[in-house]
């Protein structure tokens, strides 16, 4: 088995979503002083490669620690639209029904991570359209990931692609990487978010596993 990582790490530099603080990475203890290293590190709970719960944007719906710890593990496939802009519709995804169908979670490659650090990563990147996030919610799928910083367009007030999803208790994985190599595969996938209360969203260790 190959172990793929699809993660982003959490750097005081990164890119952040627009209007959110960057995350601060301190030298709490270290060695020379008090005989260990430890590190502060604060950030808010959509930093880098991160889950969206319900909550976060349809109130009174599923943190996530409300759902079951295997909501976050199952059988993944990944479909590749490079640069396919400005919306990946209904008629890009019916054809992979049949696929669709035997899977937990569905990770499209747009190859929008190649523009992480740069100011390109936020404009003009590819989404679902409303009609493919609808379309998708009716599969009972775990969760739906994508290599951009959000799953709805800049520009937006109401979220609806998030929505559609998210209503559904399909959680949206963002900002992941190295997709690449999975095109058009079947493997399984993981998202383990930290472990805490009322978490409307968190950083996650996403990973493929391949046979």
């Amino acid at each position: 088995m190959k172990i793929l990582d699809l993660t982003h790490s959490i750097t005081p530099n990164m890119p952040v979503y627009p209007g959110t603080e960057q995350p601060v990475i301190i030298t709490g203890c270290s060695i020379d002083e008090v005989g260990f290293l430890e590190k502060k590190i604060t950030f808010f709970s959509h930093t880098g490669t991160h889950i969206d719960a319900p909550a976060h944007l349809i109130k009174g719906h599923s943190t996530l620690d409300m759902l079951p710890v295997d909501h976050f593990y199952g059988p993944a496939l990944m479909l590749n639209f490079d640069n396919f802009t400005p919306s990946i519709g209904l008629k890009e995804l019916e054809p992979y029904q049949d696929r669709i169908k035997q899977i937990d979670f569905l990770l499209l490659c747009t190859g929008w991570s190649r523009y992480w650090g740069s100011e390109k990563y936020f404009i003009d990147y590819p989404v679902l359209s409303l009609d493919a996030a609808s379309w998708l919610s009716g599969f009972g799928l775990k969760g739906f990931g994508i290599d951009t910083i959000s799953a709805d367009i800049a520009e937006t007030q109401d979220y609806p692609v998030h929505k559609a999803l998210l209503q559904k208790n399909i959680i949206i994985i963002e900002n992941l990487t190295n997709l690449e190599d999975l095109s058009g595969k079947q493997f399984n996938f993981s998202c383990f978010p930290l472990s805490f209360e009322d978490a409307d969203g968190s950083p996650v260790r996403a990973v493929a596993y391949t046979p």
